[in-house]
């Protein structure tokens, strides 16, 4: 089903935003998060501390192809060890923000500009993470977008994953920045059923009443970030989703973490590895949040 239009106030909010000038965000204690809930197809076990590596060995290349028409190219990341094992990997899908749009070959490299490919690119993403016992290696996709994407583009990404790569396909998280992070909220609220968790960032849009019941009913991990004073994206946008999740009583209720900043730039310090939160007694940061939820 073709993602439908954002409405013209949305659109506005998207294209004012400036994802590619922000880059650091002040050390502050987060507010009070919500505490997670059990879900029954995941594991949920005590998480153990992260295997921080000093040098990551993820391999992140730049892969010119087309995968919609609004998808021109995208970087990958595989696993250090990708080669010289058969394993399926855990699946994360970068969202950019309007500032990182491009045609996916010669504006490619903004994509690296912000978050998970800017860490993968800087050597600054853990080789594994340690989770209940084990070791997880991610395989990380960035695409690029032309314009605004529609969560058909998201899904056709994913299922180019799934096809190409040794993808676990019950480990599949989607998470994005501004523009990123209201596509964020929008892939999972229309393809609830697909993704275990999801990380919106200052999302410029937020989920409608369909989507927000989906992500509540279908057992869906949420954790969502902004900054209390953001210019950009207004906060009430994270507000507003994660009230109408809570109204169709969650099977997870959903995580918030608002840092204290006049800036819009919450996901340097959010997708930080080294950035951690104390849940269920665990101190954890999102890829082993992530990891405790498979579909």
């Amino acid at each position: 089903m073709k993602f439908l239009k954002l409405a013209p106030i949305a659109i506005a909010l998207v294209l004012f935003a400036s994802c590619s000038k922000q880059l650091d965000v002040p050390s502050q204690s987060p507010a009070s998060a919500i505490s997670v809930s059990a879900l029954p197809t995941a594991s949920l076990a005590t998480p153990q501390a992260a295997a921080v590596a000093p040098v990551a060995s993820m391999v992140q290349k730049a892969v010119n192809k087309t995968i919609t028409a609004n998808i021109g190219g995208f970087f990958e990341a595989l696993p250090g060890d990708y080669a010289s094992s058969n394993k399926s990997y855990p699946l994360i899908i970068f969202l950019h923000g309007v500032g990182e749009m491009g045609n996916g070959t010669t504006d490619l490299a903004k994509v690296a500009n912000n978050g998970i490919p800017n860490l993968i690119k800087n050597n600054k993403f853990p080789a594994s993470f340690t989770v209940n016992g084990s070791s997880y290696s991610f395989i990380v996709l960035s695409p690029q977008f032309k314009n605004i994407p529609a969560t058909l583009d998201v899904n056709t990404m994913i299922d180019y994953a799934i096809k190409t790569y040794r993808v676990d396909a019950s480990r599949i998280y989607v998470s994005g920045l501004s523009m990123g992070g209201g596509i964020t909220w929008y892939y999972g609220g229309n393809y609830f059923s697909r993704v275990a968790a999801i990380v919106p960032m200052c999302g410029a849009v937020n989920p409608n009443e369909r989507q927000a019941k989906n992500i509540a009913t279908s057992g869906m991990a949420v954790w969502a970030f902004h900054n209390n004073a953001d210019p950009t994206v207004n906060i009430a946008n994270t507000y507003a989703a994660l009230n109408s999740i809570n109204s169709y009583s969650p099977v997870i209720a959903p995580r918030k973490t608002i840092f204290t900043a006049k800036m819009h730039n919450c996901w340097t310090k959010a997708s930080d590895p080294n950035y951690k939160e104390v849940i269920n007694g665990v101190s954890m940061n999102i890829y082993e949040w992530m990891l405790q939820y498979h579909r």
